[in-house]
């Protein structure tokens, strides 16, 4: 009896997960267009003009969002007057992959620049919040020619102390993963997203609406669910592979994080390392802010990338 209750049980879960996945697809419906590469597709989201002066700016996001999370507040101010490319990560958003193991910066960074070809781009500054700062580094040392400049906010660049939590090394176990996945992550996401959001912005405030503004109910389903733990129960170990490399990377990096203040990302183990070892970066601490920058200090962010794409104008409007 008490088997038949479990089966029933879970039998429930999963359907009510299904129905979720269905609520919360029609909630959020893709916005831009899906261009297919090698193991994945991704959903990619122009803004601005096409001939705007100075490379495209292409803006990677992080763990546990999708490419809404760099739209508001960057993307579509950047697009009054530079082209922007908006991309959800392999396995994120609207974007799949053909498998949950495509989960390196290493993969998903010859996926994006295979985008970035079929899209006409040949060079691009590139703009990464948290996780995509690995995926950026990544991209400049396979692609150096192609990446015209980094700017990285609050960053993963080398490996750290500890793990990324239990609960994603047990989603990212093939049989016991999936099945949780598929049955409670759902419903248990549902009570726990908005405080965990929350904690990912301490200690400022979350901004009014963030959740339902940046689409953040895509996450929980579960082949999303599932592709976000093997990208943080992987990450260590690329990380620590690519991290010796980074004295070869002579594009401009410039690099904003908060101090102590990010719980999330240590700048001490991250930011501060990578500044001291990339060539030509710069590094600005931002005293009391924590993990998303971009939201805490808009505007000064918003002046380093306008910066930095004027500096690669000059040179063509002087031809």
């Amino acid at each position: 009896m008490l088997t038949v209750i479990i089966v029933l049980a879970l039998a429930g879960l999963a359907l009510a997960t299904q129905a979720g996945v269905w609520l919360i697809q029609r909630s959020f419906p893709p916005q831009g267009r899906m261009i297919d590469v090698s193991g994945a597709t991704l959903h990619v989201v122009e803004l601005g003009p096409r001939d705007a002066a100075g490379p495209p700016i292409v803006m990677l996001h992080g763990a546990s969002s999708n490419l809404r999370v760099m739209q508001h507040p960057l993307g579509d101010r950047l697009a009054k007057t530079r082209r922007v490319i908006l991309i959800d990560r392999p396995g994120h958003g609207w974007s799949t992959r053909d498998r949950e193991d495509y989960s390196t910066p290493a993969i998903q960074g010859r996926m994006i620049m295979e985008v970035l070809t079929k899209l006409g781009v040949d060079k691009a500054i590139v703009v990464a919040h948290s996780w995509a700062g690995a995926l950026a580094l990544r991209m400049a040392l396979d692609d150096a020619d192609r990446v015209a400049g980094l700017v990285l906010l609050a960053p993963v660049a080398y490996p750290w102390p500890g793990g990324v939590g239990r609960y994603n090394e047990v989603i990212a176990t093939p049989l016991i993963g999936r099945l949780l996945a598929y049955t409670v992550t759902l419903p248990l996401g549902c009570l726990v997203a908005a405080s965990g959001a929350r904690g990912v912005f301490a200690p400022q405030a979350m901004p009014d609406h963030f959740i339902q503004d940046t689409a953040t109910p895509l996450l929980l389903r579960p082949r999303e669910f599932i592709a976000n733990a093997q990208d943080l129960v992987t990450l260590k170990a690329a990380v620590t592979a690519q991290a010796p490399r980074y004295a070869e990377i002579m594009a401009p990096i410039t690099i904003i994080s908060g101090d102590e203040a990010d719980k999330t990302v240590s700048t001490n183990i991250h930011s501060r390392p990578l500044a001291a070892t990339a060539p030509n970066a710069k590094l600005i601490v931002l005293p009391g802010v924590g993990h998303m920058v971009a939201d805490a200090a808009p505007d000064l962010v918003m002046s380093e990338i306008e910066a930095m794409a004027a500096r690669m104008a000059q040179p063509a409007a002087a031809q």
